[in-house]
């Protein structure tokens, strides 16, 4: 019998979840649809170009928003089993509410794991597909700045001639072992720049003891002087550039951190993005609990409405203070690290204290 039961909650709870992914997957369609449709208005393509791009976008989003999905989906299911006096039938063969909440938090806690090693894999490989595709057809320069295991590159269109930079890594506001080259029109090198460090905080890029290499006189110039450049990029431009990790899976951040930084990606923005992964399977547990202590502390049937805005409610102030805590590690109020665990850790203690209430109920 217990077998039975323990079924019955755990299909009927994950077929509520999967419901509810699917409406966002749905609602995140449509949404993102009309922004693919706006970038591709002056472009020739099929229609079916804009589609498949909203679909290889949405599943990225829809694990950043999992935690809410998986409060929602348990409000609505403990609401429904109370409704329909299945709880209270749980209750007769032995199932507390402790016991109901236990069984449904630890299936998210599994289940947010299985997103990390699993899906997140997938998801991430659609994010690369979408990005890649996106840049073949954007004329904004941005798409033109890429890391690579050979460092960064960066490639500019100035007047009537192309200007790509190398350099093997970043340092702070500097480049490290940078060569600039200046081609024409036809691609023909016009001359190169060689430094071992090149100041990028502004937009007037400070050269350290260029030298010079100008292949039509075959002259090679140097100097002890440092020698201004004015570029499009500065330090935060291309930083900004990459702090979506969406291409980019929670085995694959973990796997290649140290490689990651030495390819001269900021190692803030990967502790955050690597701490944030991390917490989804906490989160997802969390949630739960609260779900289950909105729900489950009376057996009395309820108005399913009054519960959705309860519902969307602790969503929104549960969104902001995860981004308040966020944007308190991001100006160094406190440590990044600790600003992504920190909503979790609070509402763990109010889950906590919420979990004892309602199983004495």
């Amino acid at each position: 019998m217990n077998k039975i039961i323990l079924n019955y909650i755990l299909k009927n709870y994950l077929k509520t979840v999967f419901m509810f992914i699917s409406v966002f997957f749905c609602f995140g369609i449509i949404f993102n649809l009309f922004d693919e449709l706006e970038f591709f208005k002056n472009i020739e393509v099929s229609f079916i170009t804009p589609i498949v791009l909203t679909g290889m976008f949405i599943p990225s989003m829809i694990i950043k928003a999992l935690p809410f999905i998986f409060f929602l989906s348990s409000m609505w299911f403990m609401i429904k089993i109370r409704n329909n006096k299945d709880l209270l039938t749980l209750k007769v063969f032995g199932y507390s509410n402790f016991k109901i909440f236990l069984i449904v938090a630890i299936s998210a806690f599994i289940f947010g794991w299985f997103i990390l090693f699993f899906v997140s894999p997938i998801t991430s490989s659609m994010s690369k597909y979408y990005e890649k595709t996106k840049s073949n057809f954007s004329r904004d320069v941005e798409h033109l700045v890429t890391f690579n295991r050979n460092g960064l590159w960066i490639k500019e269109n100035i007047q009537s001639k192309q200007r790509i930079i190398s350099a093997n890594k970043t340092e702070g506001n500097n480049l490290i072992n940078v060569t600039i080259y200046h081609l024409d029109k036809n691609s023909r090198l016009i001359e190169k720049i060689n430094s071992k460090k090149v100041n990028i905080q502004d937009n007037e890029w400070l050269i350290e003891n260029p030298t010079f290499f100008f292949p039509d006189n075959k002259i090679v110039s140097e100097t002890t002087k440092n020698y201004t450049l004015i570029s499009n990029y500065n330090y935060e431009k291309i930083n900004n550039l990459f702090k979506n990790f969406d291409t980019m899976s929670f085995i694959e951040l973990s796997l290649n951190y140290k490689k990651l930084i030495d390819y001269g990606y900021n190692k803030r923005l990967l502790d955050q993005n690597l701490h944030s992964l991390l917490t989804i399977p906490f989160f997802l547990f969390v949630m739960t609990a609260i779900a289950s202590i909105l729900t489950l502390n009376t057996l009395k049937r309820s108005d399913n409405f009054k519960f959705i805005i309860i519902g969307l409610v602790v969503s929104v102030i549960v969104f902001y203070f995860k981004d308040f805590s966020l944007a308190l590690g991001q100006t160094d109020r406190i440590p990044l690290v600790v600003s992504v665990w920190v909503p979790v850790i609070v509402l763990s203690l109010f889950a906590f204290i919420g979990i004892i209430q309602i199983n004495e109920k």
